[in-house]
């Protein structure tokens, strides 16, 4: 695209002003940008170094003075962040490939839609189908009788297990792995975890030597609009399918377990890891490194914050913190008195020393 001043605003919703036939090369910030680069100065410590700079474009919020900037042309967004979605999305620059490299290995009975790109070294399965626009990179393994939407990008390393079933406008980050065999073991005999579950107590009695294991026989079905992060694993139900629904966006190393329920449009942060069989209402949020125990929901509209581990049922539009995850102002209450404590033992310990004193002189 021929990205003008005047495109570039219309594309973003946003306002342009000034010389609007003007093209910049590429989006930079402030401090890096020349004559021919469209600054990114949305925020007032960015505008602040736009002064004895050599930008001429540059994207700033609604109400900038863009002339007393001494700038030839700008962008005005209303909505920053928002708006570097739009530009990003311009200015992203997608590697260019055309059909099937010679040393992929696509399948006699996968269907392909005509413009799929398949990178070096790359694997499609048997009966696999592969919607209009995807692209696949070089070593992907796709395994047999997938179903992947229009408009696919799985990136290099990407794994898709068999059966696996996804919706249009997926994007599969380097090395993310998708139908996997869930994690799940039995042993003959009750094992300790089962014996504390039932009678909170460990038997001494309790010597399992095999674990046995579970395969799962159901697979992944996963929505429209889902990004799935790099090194991150969603695996297989055991028996039915894990879902994620439409608009779930999942960053880098985060584990989803089997049988894992997770609706629309929520977002899972690095390092999150969610236990078999719970289910995740729409639009959750789970800071970085939120542990979810199995077997149990979280509702609609709810945040647990980074660092936290979810083991009961978190009610919709509840945030909560901490292990075990409180709802925050509880859990900040419960700080702020364990902050007291050393300066209250002291205080008790004053008292007793006083107590015993006043004891031993009668």
């Amino acid at each position: 695209m021929d990205l003008t001043i005047e495109k570039i605003a219309e594309q973003i919703g946003a306002e342009a002003v000034g010389d609007i036939t003007l093209r910049p090369a590429r989006p930079r910030q402030p401090d890096e940008a020349g004559a021919d680069d469209l600054a990114l100065a949305m925020d007032d410590a960015f505008v602040a170094q736009l002064a004895d700079s050599p930008v001429r474009m540059a994207v700033l919020r609604e109400g900038t003075d863009w002339q007393a900037l001494g700038l030839t042309a700008a962008v005005l967004v209303s909505r920053p962040r928002y708006a570097m979605a739009g530009l990003s999305r311009l200015f992203d620059r997608k590697p260019t490939r055309d059909g099937i490299h010679p040393s992929a290995i696509v399948d006699p009975t996968a269907q392909l839609a005509p413009d799929v790109t398949v990178g070096a070294l790359a694997v499609i399965g048997a009966r696999t189908r592969i919607g209009a626009g995807g692209r696949i990179d070089p070593q992907v393994t796709v395994g047999d009788d997938v179903t992947i939407g229009e408009d696919a990008c799985l990136m290099a390393g990407c794994r898709i297990g068999s059966e696996v079933r996804i919706g249009d406008r997926f994007i599969g980050q380097m090395n993310a792995v998708i139908g996997g065999d869930g994690f799940s073991f039995v042993t003959a005999q009750p094992s300790a975890v089962e014996d504390y579950m039932a009678a909170g107590t460990i038997s001494a009695s309790m010597k399992p030597d095999r674990h046995e294991r579970i395969n799962s026989l159901g697979s992944v079905v996963i929505g429209d609009d889902v990004e799935v992060g790099s090194c991150s694993v969603i695996d297989k139900g055991t028996v039915s399918d894990t879902r994620i629904g439409d608009g779930v966006k999942v960053d880098a190393h985060v584990m989803i377990g089997h049988n894992v329920q997770v609706d629309d449009t929520t977002l899972l942060c690095a390092q999150v890891g969610i236990a078999g069989s719970t289910k995740i209402g729409k639009r959750v949020v789970l800071g970085g490194r939120v542990g979810v125990a199995d077997h149990i929901s979280i509702g609609d509209d709810s945040i647990a914050l980074a660092g936290s581990g979810v083991a009961t049922r978190v009610p919709e539009r509840t945030v909560v913190m901490g292990y075990p995850a409180l709802k925050q102002e509880t859990f900040i209450k419960m700080f702020k008195a364990m902050r007291r404590l050393p300066m209250m033992s002291e205080k008790l310990n004053a008292l007793h020393k006083l107590v015993s004193n006043t004891e031993n002189k009668s």
